[in-house]
This record gives C-alpha cells, sequence and structure tokens, in this order.
C-alpha cells in the first residue's frame, strides 16, 4: 500500500481538478429494469464477434441508448505498432464530437505534454445507417499511443513532491506517469466535456493493452460499426442500456468507464449516489458525465491506484463483510475489515449492484477479469470456468450469454467446448486454484 505522505500529496495534486466543479443535480432514477452486462478472459486471442454474439442475445436488455464495449490484451500487429510499444505506451482514445475539435484537443492536451509514438481515425463503416436500429451517428474516434515527455514528467513531480521521499516512500517514475496521464485526461474531459452544456470530445480510455468504443445504440452495435469481428484480444467486456443517474444519451454516459488500467461497466443503481459524489470530492475526485458507473470506476481507481489497496482490500471497501459472514472471519482478519470499513464506509456503494472489471495489472503483468456484487447479490450474476487447451472465464448477467459466448466460441475453435466445467454465484465460491493446476 502507499506511504500516507505519497497518499496526501497525490490527492492534493488533484485540487485543481475539482475547483469550480458543481456537484450533480439531483437527477430523477431512470425507470427501474436490468442492465446487461458480459464478459470474458480467454487464454488465447478471440474476436470480437465472440462479444456480439452474447450482447446481441442481451438485446432485451438495452434501449439503444447507450452500449459499449472493452478489449484488453492485443497482439501488437493488431494495431499495428511494435511489441514495444504496445507493452510501454499508453493507449489514448478520444471521441469527437465535433468537425475538426482534434485539432484544438492536440494543441492543448498532447502536443505540450505527450510523446506520440503512433496514431491514427479508427476505422469505421462508411454509413452507420446500413447498421439495423443504429439511429444516431457514433463518434469519431482518435487513438494514440503516448508517453509523458520526460521534463514534463519531472515537473510534475517536483510541483507535487511526488518523489521527495525516501526510495521505499516514493511514486516510481511509472507510478508518477500514470498520475500524469489520469489527470490530463480528466482536464481534458473537464474543457471539452461539458454535463451541463457544449459536448465536443471526451476520452474514451487511456490505459495501457485495452481500448473503449461506446455509442447510443447498444453493444453489439459497436462491433458492426468499427469493424471489430476480427479483431483480436485477450478479453472482452460489453453492456446494454445506460446508467441510470445523470444525463445519459449520449455515448459519454454509456459504460465501460475507466479508471487508469481498468475498464468497467454495471448492472444496478446506487441509493446513495449523492454521498459516494461528496466521498469522492472530499479526495478530490469529481465525476464528470454524472453517472452511479463513473464514480464505481472512480472509487475502484482510488483504493487500488492511488491507495494500492490489493483487491481483496478493494472489494471489501466496495462491498463490506457483514453480520454473520463477518463474525465466521479469523480475529486478525476481522481487525483489518473493520478498519477498511470504518474508513470508507462512506464511500460504499449502497443499493443493488454488481459490476464487471476488465483490469491489467501491470505491476503483476497480470490481465483479470473480475467480477463484485453488492453483499445482499440483489442483481443476477453468473460466473463460469472452462478447462482445456484452451482456458475461459466467463461472467455475465444471466446463463444464457455465457452459453452464447461458448456457442460462438466452439464454432470456431473445437478446442473450447459449448458447456463449461463450472458454473456458479458469488453465493459459491469454487477453489479455482485447484482447477487450473
Amino acid at each position: 500500500m502507499q506511504s500516507n505522505s505519497i497518499i496526501t500529496n497525490i490527492i492534493r495534486s488533484r485540487a485543481s481538478l475539482v475547483y469550480g466543479q458543481r456537484l450533480p443535480d439531483r437527477f430523477e432514477t431512470e425507470a427501474e429494469g436490468g442492465c446487461g452486462v458480459t464478459g470474458f478472459a480467454c487464454s488465447v486471442p478471440v474476436r470480437g464477434k465472440h462479444i456480439f454474439e452474447p450482447s446481441k442475445q442481451m438485446h432485451n436488455r438495452g434501449n439503444g441508448r447507450g452500449g459499449g464495449i472493452a478489449a484488453m490484451g492485443f497482439d501488437h500487429r493488431m494495431l499495428g505498432v511494435s511489441r514495444e510499444i504496445l507493452d510501454e505506451d499508453y493507449i489514448l482514445q478520444i471521441a469527437a464530437l465535433e468537425e475538426g475539435v482534434m485539432e484544438e484537443v492536440e494543441r492543448l492536451f498532447i502536443e505540450p505534454y505527450l510523446q506520440v509514438d503512433f496514431s491514427e481515425r479508427i476505422p469505421h463503416i462508411d454509413d452507420y445507417r446500413d447498421i439495423h436500429g443504429l439511429t444516431v451517428r457514433p463518434p469519431d474516434v482518435f487513438r494514440y499511443f503516448v508517453r509523458v515527455k520526460p521534463e514534463v514528467l519531472s515537473d510534475f513531480v517536483a510541483k507535487n513532491a511526488l518523489g521527495a521521499f525516501s526510495p521505499m516512500r516514493a511514486l516510481s517514475s511509472r507510478q508518477a506517469e500514470d498520475e500524469f496521464v489520469y489527470q490530463n485526461s480528466f482536464k481534458l474531459n473537464k474543457t471539452f466535456y461539458e454535463a451541463y452544456g457544449k459536448q465536443r470530445a471526451f476520452v474514451l480510455s487511456h490505459g495501457r493493452d485495452f481500448i473503449i468504443l461506446k455509442i447510443v445504440g447498444y453493444a453489439e452495435q459497436v462491433v458492426q460499426y468499427y469493424k471489430l469481428e476480427d479483431f483480436k484480444a485477450h478479453i472482452w467486456i460489453a453492456h446494454q442500456r445506460y446508467p441510470t443517474k445523470g444525463r445519459v444519451w449520449h455515448p459519454g454516459g454509456a459504460h465501460p468507464f475507466i479508471g487508469l488500467n481498468e475498464a468497467l461497466v454495471h448492472n444496478g443503481d446506487f441509493a446513495n449516489y449523492h454521498s459516494v459524489v461528496e466521498y469522492l470530492r472530499q479526495r478530490n475526485l469529481h465525476p464528470l458525465f454524472l453517472t452511479d458507473t463513473e464514480v464505481a470506476a472512480l472509487l475502484f481507481d482510488l483504493y487500488s491506484r492511488t491507495y494500492g489497496y490489493p483487491i481483496e482490500y478493494v472489494i471489501e471497501a466496495l462491498a463490506p463483510t457483514m453480520e454473520r459472514d463477518f463474525d465466521q472471519l479469523p480475529p486478525e482478519k476481522q481487525k483489518i475489515y473493520r478498519a477498511i470499513q470504518a474508513t470508507h464506509i462512506h464511500g460504499s456503494p449502497d443499493g443493488p449492484w454488481f459490476f464487471i472489471i476488465a483490469r491489467n495489472d501491470v505491476e503483476k503483468k497480470q490481465l483479470q477479469l473480475i467480477g463484485i456484487t453488492d453483499t445482499a447479490m440483489l442483481r443476477p450474476q453468473v460466473f463460469a470456468l472452462h478447462d482445456g487447451q484452451v482456458q475461459v472465464g466467463l461472467i455475465c448477467s444471466e446463463k444464457q450469454a455465457i452459453d452464447a459466448t461458448l456457442r460462438s466460441l466452439s464454432d470456431e475453435d473445437p478446442r473450447i467446448g459449448t458447456v463449461a466445467d463450472l458454473y456458479w454465484n458469488v453465493s459459491f465460491l469454487p477453489d479455482c486454484n485447484s482447477l487450473f493446476n
């Protein structure tokens, strides 16, 4: 975990991010209903067509107002860059909502601070109206492989006292670079995306070895429009419908949302959305897209990257262990969990919710697919594992989406069966290590 001094300085360095930002209005919650969330991780990279099938299976959970996907873990040749660039660079993806806006975006937030190793406008089909049911033109998306310029990073570290400690307590150069990229994207969004006004551009994703794309439409239409059927990745996640808080009928309000190196989709609704916003505000974080899903991603990044919590403690902060389950924990774990709960109870989402998170844990060099639910398990969730020559882990709102994924994968690769070796929900946690060892 990070030292208190470093955490304090990181949070202090973000003060300008929230200056002048108004707290969200108390929007009415949208009509109750269930979003569709799905994701899978595969031991070999697989095509985007396989996230299309479960997304289509959950079409009835959407409404055409918000759909999105995330892909993580690529073969560098899929993106036209070297292996070194893919391993080291941040993949900054920006959605342009206004013709000609990218010249200003580059002048203000890319050219002064970032070294660009490769850039492109990502391909899409010629006419969005060729996709049945797609009524709003998706944004043009510009992709940049970037690193922070050394002199810019040095100034940032010195200005914010992020390296003025003993080596064991200072941020590493990469951790400081992560924070600069994070803050630069926030400032870009703050300049070009006004939740209550004009919306000209916004950052879709800015992490390493993953991308996010989202539209006013359905998740499967994202795959079709941006021509991802043959694009290969190890992890795919998707979301149908739209957030239940905030101004949502715009691609900026669709899922997934980002921290830094994670993409999060969400089924549910936070009853305490505004108290969580105030909790984040006290830590100099502020939602710009005004949705409960966005604050979930901000919380995950705060706990995992700023505080440096291991994933066990991140989950405990989000979904505190309660009552009989808590009493059954060993005394030492009770002590740790009690401290986490006392510190973060005001940031714990209340109400029915379920997250699927694709995460690139760059320090451990691991790609992860994570499912987290509220402790009462008020939203549907199904997990599955397929073992064999090719291993697949799946998380979905419903089993039919898992079945659709496995059928699609099996049609292309006979090493993958149509039935998983194990299915469960979070009321039962299998010994996954014994399954795969």
